[in-house]
């Protein structure tokens, strides 16, 4: 009798996903600024053992321009596994590609081929209709569908939110609050499936954030500063979190990976008073949510000569904290500080007492620092994306951030690279460097690795 087994890249606990094969390719999203060629998916072959090792092993284009490529996702993970997922028989084979500006959401299939083959495309009007959202941005496999939170409504600045799309067919089912409560801004979302909570983070509305960081809301602590908490399987909003409003633009969550802890963190991308970035550590306190400040990062003084027009006021660098991940061991965290061009590796085996104990500079808005494979080469952009393997051994960074922003705090040209960095050693792999015509003129964003990757996964067992 043949036995219908579960995805072997599908692992009950994060102690099991930690002892996985390692990857052999990487996908990412690379978008064209200008919008007059198509944006693509990049393969890269992440097997050192490979000849065509650190190079774009396949490609694919999208059918359309404008589309914007930001975050994506795989399909289905190790969430299948729970106890009360109604289908533990889907494979991670297909990506789901949201286009932040265009609002279409496109399916790629990844199995028996290196280049990525478009299987559907959700039209804009689809999600607009049926969920009422428009600017789809992040994607994470839940046990009872695709969650793909969207930054816009339909036909309306705001609110924005998440929407639920079918897992075999990726059908658009609807909107997925029941009750928002006063949530109105989004960004990310994750969960803690085993307690049956959600949380939620803030960025702003399409007209806040599509031509750039817009000085007079930043001042007027507009963005988003609160985090939010919901009964997962009610779908109703519990409680916000404000982390004061000068605390612009909290973004990135990486809850444990351990499924019977109820912690994460969550970064914030600058302070108003002062330029500094931040990271904080949401818990419990008895019966509410509480989040405390467990790391700051300073900004750097600068001359204003060496400064985009956005910054010159301040005469000084801000980290730009647009990124963290956090090891599926929950021991290491990963800090992108795009502005100064900076990768920071935490300890967090105690999330309350975080100590660095890594650094690597590429980048930066003054710095411009070079990787060492290509040493004479000045680089624009900063660690941006984060990707952790599952194993925690290998981080690979993008530079890119968001077209508009990229060309307002880096008015020369942002560039197109991608990084690899041993973990253990916190160290540069010389032989893993693509960048300018690697990418075809297109800058790269975010990455996905094959067969699931730190931040993909969510699990039920300890």
């Amino acid at each position: 009798m043949t036995l219908w087994k579960p995805d072997p890249t599908f692992y009950p606990s994060p102690r099991d996903a930690a002892e996985a094969p390692p990857e052999k390719l990487a996908y990412v999203a690379a978008f064209d600024r200008s919008a007059e060629r198509p944006d693509a998916l990049a393969v890269l072959d992440t097997d050192p053992a490979s000849p065509a090792y650190g190079t774009v092993v396949g490609w694919t284009d999208l059918p359309h321009t404008g589309d914007e490529l930001h975050h994506f996702g795989w399909n289905a993970c190790s969430s299948a596994l729970c106890p009360y997922a109604p289908h533990p028989h889907v494979e991670r084979r297909y990506l789901i590609v949201p286009g932040l500006r265009s609002s279409r959401i496109y399916v790629y299939d990844t199995k028996d081929r290196v280049s990525p083959e478009l299987v559907k495309v959700i039209e804009p009007e689809e999600l607009g209709k049926r969920a009422g959202y428009s600017r789809p941005h992040t994607v994470h496999c839940g046990p009872e569908g695709l969650y793909v939170s969207a930054l816009g409504g339909y036909g309306d600045d705001g609110p924005g939110g998440i929407a639920i799309l079918d897992h075999n067919t990726f059908e658009v089912l609807g909107r997925w609050e029941v009750d928002r409560g006063p949530q109105y801004l989004a960004y990310d979302f994750w969960w803690h499936i085993n307690h049956d909570v959600m949380v939620t983070s803030e960025w702003g509305t399409p007209s806040m954030i599509e031509d750039g960081v817009v000085g007079e809301l930043l001042l007027g602590r507009k963005y988003g500063h609160k985090l939010h908490f919901w009964d997962l399987r009610r779908r109703r909003h519990v409680q916000e979190v404000d982390l004061g409003d000068q605390h612009q633009m909290t973004l990135e969550l990486r809850p444990a990976h351990d499924p019977t802890k109820t912690y994460g963190f969550a970064g914030v991308v600058v302070s108003v008073e002062d330029l500094s970035a931040s990271v904080w550590v949401w818990h419990k306190e008895g019966s509410r949510w509480a989040a405390t400040k467990v790391i700051t990062i300073p900004a750097e003084p600068a001359s204003p000569d060496d400064l985009p027009d956005v910054l010159k006021p301040f005469g000084a660098v801000p980290p730009l904290v647009t990124d963290i991940d956090l090891s599926v061991d929950d021991q290491r965290l990963y800090v992108s500080c795009w502005g100064t061009g900076e990768l920071k590796q935490y300890d967090v085996s105690d999330p309350f007492k975080p100590v660095e104990i890594g650094s690597i500079r590429l980048g930066g808005i003054v710095d411009r620092a070079a990787h060492p494979a290509a040493p004479g080469e000045r680089l624009a952009g900063g660690p941006q994306m984060v990707e952790v393997s599952r194993d925690g051994r290998r981080v690979y960074v993008t530079n890119s951030l968001y077209g508009a922003w990229d060309d307002q705090f880096y008015p020369d040209g942002v560039g197109a690279w991608m990084a690899k960095i041993d973990a253990d050693g916190f160290t540069l792999d010389e032989r893993f460097f693509p960048h300018g015509d690697d990418f075809r003129g297109l800058r790269p964003h975010q990455t996905r690795l094959q067969g699931g990757d730190a931040s993909s996964d969510s699990y039920c067992y300890p």
